[in-house]
């Protein structure tokens, strides 16, 4: 079998490590947790979340994947959108509640019952895939020119 793949016997395939949300790789290329673990703070400035919705999301990403693991949690609340906006310095909304519900309705959370909300994989792509959104110069030239009709200029 070896022969047919041209590998030998004694070669394993070891991924290359990264270095994200808290971990670094030891020398022998094996992974542990820094003693300081990203704050919420920290990755509001990563991510740059621009809506109360982005950051709702990002409050659960940081809770279910990135958080110590006394403080994880796979749903949060309205209690803990006051709490974690507070900590990462971002603009309380008016209505904490109501957060809750428009992330919902912009298709980041499901409802599990009770005030309590999970992100859901659009949600989990947002915060991983889509932040920070691009503001690059060029993007505006993707924008169609605008039609004028005839007889205006």
């Amino acid at each position: 079998m070896f022969g047919r793949l041209s590998i030998g016997p004694g070669r394993v395939a070891t991924p290359t490590p990264t270095t994200s949300l808290g971990a670094t790789p030891s020398s022998s290329g094996e992974f542990r947790h820094q003693k300081s673990q990203l704050s919420i703070r920290d990755l509001k400035d990563e991510k740059q979340p621009e809506s109360a919705n982005q950051m709702a999301a990002l409050v659960a990403y940081y809770l279910s994947e990135v958080a110590n693991e006394n403080e994880r949690k796979d749903s949060i609340n309205s209690s803990d959108v006051e709490k974690y906006f507070k900590q990462a310095g971002f603009k309380l909304p008016s209505k904490i509640p109501q957060t809750l519900v428009n992330a919902a309705a912009a298709g980041y959370f499901d409802a599990t019952g009770s005030g309590l909300y999970q992100l859901n994989p659009v949600g989990y792509n947002l915060v991983v895939h889509g932040l920070p959104r691009s503001h690059a110069p060029w993007a505006s030239l993707r924008k169609r020119p605008v039609k004028q009709k005839a007889g205006r200029r």
